[in-house]
């Protein structure tokens, strides 16, 4: 189904085992075991961390991205990446990329634990979220909540720019660089881009979204 605009999806459904995981920072504390967790308490022992979580907040240090940073390129996907905020900085609460797609580009339909939100800021995509397409221009903000199969595709004539939230982070440049080898030649038969996804906790569904451009 089309929708004019963007759509809040939000759906409570249990996710599936393959998609939960559990992440562990530096030192060794369990963070999160599923994007709901992420969302609805605080990791243990996160409050009362020195230096870190006062008063129950997230774990965040002070980072400044200028943006000045060589971005990473992923031809093979037609994806231009800048991470701006790397899980680190968080223990694994949050990563913040910035995204630039090449017309007619997208990820393959795939679900994942981890909840996104994007900010268009340059461009339009064509969204789709647990089978509603919808699309989202400058200026708009979409939030796909974890588990949530979905996929989004730049229907402009020129290169689109996102702004994206990942929650709890992952980290960003080492999985699309990975993704874009795995589908260089294309997108890949269903068991390499299955052995791809069980190491990241993503379940691929379907191939990319196709829009006409313009």
């Amino acid at each position: 189904m089309m929708m004019n605009g963007v759509a809040a999806h939000r759906r409570n459904c249990d996710l599936p085992p393959s998609l939960l995981r559990r992440r562990v920072n530096a030192r060794g504390k369990l963070l999160v075991s599923s994007s709901r967790d992420a969302l609805s308490s605080p990791p243990a022992g996160a409050q009362g961390d020195q230096g870190e979580a006062k008063g129950g907040a997230m774990p965040f240090r002070f980072h400044r991205s200028s943006g000045d940073e060589a971005p990473i390129l992923i031809p093979a996907i037609g994806l231009t990446l800048r991470v701006a905020l790397p899980p680190s900085l968080s223990d694994g609460e949050m990563t913040a990329i910035e995204t630039v797609n090449m017309p007619g580009f997208g990820p393959p339909l795939h679900r994942h634990a981890e909840t996104e939100v994007f900010r268009v800021i340059e461009g339009r995509y064509l969204y789709q979220c647990d089978g509603e397409r919808f699309e989202a221009g400058a200026g708009d903000v979409v939030t796909i909540p974890g588990g949530s199969a979905h996929a989004f595709v730049n229907i402009s004539d020129k290169p689109a720019r996102q702004f994206v939230l990942i929650l709890p982070g992952l980290d960003a440049e080492a999985f699309f660089t990975q993704l874009g080898a795995v589908m260089r030649d294309g997108v890949p038969d269903a068991a390499a881009l299955n052995a791809f996804g069980k190491a990241w906790g993503v379940e691929f569904l379907g191939p990319p979204l196709r829009a006409t451009v313009g």
